[in-house]
């Protein structure tokens, strides 16, 4: 049991040695600059923590199957992108014998809050059977969101009908962003994926506010 415990601890070490070392190599040289509040050797610690429960459709164990250099890749994905699993701004999936990043919605919604000029940013789903409202100013094109009454009867991943998001700006001025769920899904099909990852199928909401906000941000 100490052998293997010993082992674990070996390769989090050597792993996270590498993608830490790269990331001051960075750093260094100026191609990277982490958000102040950031610290990549925590979340590091977080992420190794999660992938010890992380699974492929089989149930074979993320660390046992996937190559190292996809794990470390998958690591450096999430420091450079300033995302800690411990906040649940990011997850990792197994494809094969290679570990992936994906961003959830509050790691996107992190990120937003990170460009110059963004103060708030929110998303919510419109499911049938919501009351919803909204009016276009002819002579801006800008979107309000006029009314949103949802029901709790309502909320079903099999019932989405459309996703907006409000991006409140530094002058506290709004932006909105509305998609339907069929312009989500076009999106989704322009991905590696096309919208069949275990993420969109079990957290389709979460996905489709991710999908939004990356629209409204641009």
């Amino acid at each position: 049991m100490a052998e293997k415990k010993n082992a674990v601890m070996k390769a989090e070490k050597n792993i996270t040695d590498v993608v830490l070392n790269k990331v001051a190599g960075f750093a260094q040289v100026g191609e990277l600059v982490l958000p102040q509040d950031y610290s990549a050797e925590n979340a590091l610690k977080a992420a190794w923590l999660a992938l010890q429960g992380v699974e492929d459709k089989r149930g074979n164990k993320a660390l046992k199957i996937c190559s190292q250099p996809s794990i470390a890749n998958s690591l450096l994905d999430m420091v450079v992108q300033g995302l800690n699993p411990a906040k649940k701004q990011c997850y990792f999936i197994v494809y094969g014998k290679e570990l992936t990043l994906q961003r959830s919605y509050m790691g996107t919604v992190a990120v937003a809050k990170r460009f110059s000029g963004v103060k708030e940013v929110h998303a919510q789903v419109v499911y049938e059977g919501d009351e919803f409202e909204y009016e276009i100013d002819p002579m801006t094109a800008n979107i309000r969101i006029t009314k949103h009454t949802q029901n709790l009867n309502n909320i079903d991943i099999s019932k989405i009908k459309a996703v907006y998001a409000v991006v409140i700006k530094e002058d506290e001025t709004p932006y909105v962003e509305i998609m339907t769920m069929e312009q989500v899904k076009k999106a989704w099909n322009q991905g590696a994926n096309k919208g069949g990852s275990p993420a969109h199928k079990n957290f389709t909401e979460e996905m489709a506010k991710k999908t939004v906000i990356n629209r409204a941000c641009k």
